[in-house]
């Protein structure tokens, strides 16, 4: 996730990070304004129309469906962030679910092996999951002496979950919990299932492509009508014009794209090891 300081204004106009529309929209919108260059030749000098050209009434439909465009563009920017958002609320709640167990488990238990395990056990989750929502390889080896299940499980987080319910039924029989302390964890036990499917339903939900599609090509569209009808008030001035709106209009299409999944690579994209770094820390401070 790219940090900045909202603050720092003219940082913001004139840094370019690698995350940026600019660079991406770069050679689409060089082919942009070599193509409005060739119309307005071709209406000023080779066809020569006059003012008082139909032509020029194009712009109308400009006029008429810039209201519709920035209306899709605004739900669609909203939609993205509304899953962004969620997100992070969801890794906001594994970090305070997981200072919570840990917390209960470091006063409830007095061996100090039982709580080693918990120790390892609750953070490593959260990187599991990290790892999890990008598609990435996870290792088998989770601790020195234990190793996650390569044959039976393919749900990584879902093994360990069961591995932390498992220790505290154990304990449980053991004595060593009581029933009402059971129940105690086990809100919090669950909670870790809940958080996951949660962001594996907004990873593996993406928007429409339907939506997706016809937006990019109203877009497309609305930007290759433009020198049409406004060459007539703006001459060649209409290149970087239609440059600049395009600009506009496919940045916000771009940014969409890479905020409605947050769990990625992406610039934008939550800082989940950062997040299980602190979780992990926060763990350890706890029970010792």
């Amino acid at each position: 996730m790219q940090s900045y300081n909202p603050k720092e204004w003219f940082s913001f106009i004139f840094q370019f990070h690698k995350g940026d529309t600019f660079r991406a929209l770069s050679p689409i919108m060089a082919g942009i304004a070599l193509y409005c260059g060739v119309v307005a030749y071709l209406e000023t000098e080779y066809f020569d129309l006059p003012d008082t050209s139909h032509v020029k009434n194009i712009s109308i439909m400009h006029t008429m469906l810039g209201f519709v465009i920035s209306l899709l563009l605004v739900f669609r920017t909203n939609t993205a962030y509304d899953r962004w958002w969620e997100g992070r609320r969801m890794w906001g709640s594994l970090v305070n679910n997981s200072r919570n167990l840990a917390l209960k488990l470091a006063v409830m238990l007095k061996d100090k092996e039982d709580k080693d395990i918990f120790k390892r056990l609750i953070p490593a989750y959260a990187e599991v999951l990290n790892l999890h929502l990008k598609n990435a390889d996870i290792s088998h080896e989770l601790f020195d002496d234990a190793i996650l299940s390569s044959n039976h499980y393919t749900h990584k987080p879902n093994q360990i979950a069961k591995t932390i319910m498992a220790k505290l039924n154990e304990l449980y029989m053991q004595g060593k919990l009581t029933g009402d302390q059971l129940i105690i964890l086990n809100g919090e036990a669950l909670s870790l299932t809940d958080i996951c499917g949660a962001c594996e339903r907004i990873k593996n939900t993406p928007i429409p492509y339907s939506y997706s599609a016809f937006i990019k090509k109203f877009i497309f569209v609305y930007v290759l009508t433009l020198p049409f009808g406004y060459v007539f008030q703006l001459g060649y001035y209409v290149i970087p014009v239609v440059v600049f709106i395009f600009y506009v209009l496919a940045s916000l299409e771009l940014i969409a794209e890479e905020i409605e999944d947050p769990f990625g690579t992406d610039a934008n994209d939550l800082p989940l090891e950062k997040i299980a770094a602190n979780i992990k820390k926060n763990v350890e401070e706890l029970i010792y």
